[in-house]
């Protein structure tokens, strides 16, 4: 995979496909984690003397131009953090991206509105996603690929538009790829990895093919009481995804088979209501009351978590162990964090709610060792799956 040092830039258009779908409240950005991760790519290319043109999503406005899915604060946030002004095109590929892009300086950066307000960005027809990418591909001379929290969708900006144009990973894909492969290849052992979040759904790939790759498992969020029922244990009003208990039973036995330790929560901090300020208490993994629903692993947890941390030389994590957002429910999410910090090992947060985490709770980013921009992307290259975005730049 080339990486934009084997691209001469100096005076051409370069179109860098970046991650920028940050969170909006009231139309103010409440994460700019992503952003800020967009910079060094960025900078390199602005340096060198190229028009930098960036595109990326936000949201998903299914192909229609909705306002409250804007770029605009992007542009005014990526402006502050370059302390540079950045042109801003009020659509992808119309009159005012033509406009906006040939008015671009050498060295200045222009942002493209939302991808996504395009039909064709995300169509699954070969031919009409084929034809915006063409308009896209128009608008430059070169392409970097450098959205790595969308490397795992066949969309025109990620797979297409590198097939019409020379082009690179830039430095945020490849320390994402770099990282990952440390996951996957020559492996420091022990091999540690957290998965949490709502669905066992959204984890059954990367499950299954890390139980023959990592040592320990560790289970938390609302994805463990599916675990919980499928031992036989009373969840009470807890997220269950029944469909999925038979599922749950094979990995747990082939865990068993394989030896790699399943670490699930020995304590649960259950609430009667799903708020903050609602009745709650600590109860045992295995006595949840009937009418109360689990909104967190409890402190005992906490600590047992840390303990399975302490020694391992590697650390993968995804998904936060409870309602984190709640202050009463973002302790076992916080003991996590803590407990990544504390082992030493070689650690990464996989994107997501895990990196919003992180930064909500007031750690120091830079007391892990990878943040991932791609909590979806991160998590299909751990389950083998090829990645569309990243065979692009391959090719």
């Amino acid at each position: 995979m080339r990486t934009i040092d084997d691209l001469d830039v100096a005076g051409r258009r370069v179109l860098v496909r970046a991650d920028l779908n940050v969170p909006l409240q009231d139309g103010t950005i409440t994460d700019d984690g992503r952003i800020r991760a967009s910079l060094p790519t960025i900078t390199k290319l602005a340096a060198a003397g190229a028009k930098v043109i960036v595109c990326a999503h936000l949201g998903r406005p299914k192909g229609e131009v909705k306002p409250e899915f804007s770029l605009a604060p992007v542009a005014a946030r990526l402006g502050e953090l370059l302390g540079t002004d950045v042109a801003f095109a009020g659509d992808v590929v119309g009159d005012s991206a033509r406009a906006t892009v040939d008015g671009l300086a050498d060295g200045r950066v222009a942002l493209l509105e939302n991808l996504r307000f395009e039909p064709g960005e995300t169509s699954k027809d070969d031919a009409e996603r084929g034809a915006f990418a063409d308009e896209l591909a128009a608008l430059a001379d070169l392409y970097v690929g450098d959205g790595f929290g969308a490397v795992h969708r066949k969309h025109a900006s990620v797979y297409d538009v590198p097939k019409r144009l020379p082009h690179a990973a830039g430095g945020l894909i490849a320390t994402e790829v770099e990282v990952l492969r440390k996951l996957t290849e020559d492996v420091a052992r022990p091999y540690a990895v957290v998965l949490g979040g709502s669905k066992v759904s959204d984890k059954l790939g990367v499950i299954d093919n890390l139980l023959g790759k990592a040592d320990r498992i560790l289970i938390g969020g609302g994805m463990v009481f599916t675990f919980l029922k499928a031992q036989g244990h009373e969840v009470g009003k807890s997220l269950l995804e029944e469909d999925q208990l038979d599922t749950v039973r094979e990995y747990l036995a082939r865990a068993e088979q394989n030896g790699v330790e399943f670490v699930l929560p020995a304590d649960i901090v259950a609430a009667t209501a799903f708020a903050a300020d609602a009745d709650h208490e600590v109860v045992a993994a295995d006595a949840i009351p009937a009418d109360r629903l689990g909104l967190d692993i409890g402190p005992e947890s906490g600590k047992l978590f840390a303990s399975r941390l302490a020694d391992a030389e590697t650390v993968f994590w995804n998904g936060p162990m409870g309602v984190f957002e709640m202050e009463p429910y973002s302790h076992g999410t916080r003991a996590v964090a803590q407990g990544l910090i504390d082992s030493g090992a070689f650690t990464v947060v996989g994107g997501g709610d895990s990196a919003a985490a992180v930064r909500q709770l007031g750690f120091d980013e830079g007391a892990f060792s990878h943040i991932s921009t791609g909590g979806g992307a991160s998590l299909e290259y751990l389950e083998g799956k090829t990645l569309p975005g990243l065979q692009a730049l391959e090719d």
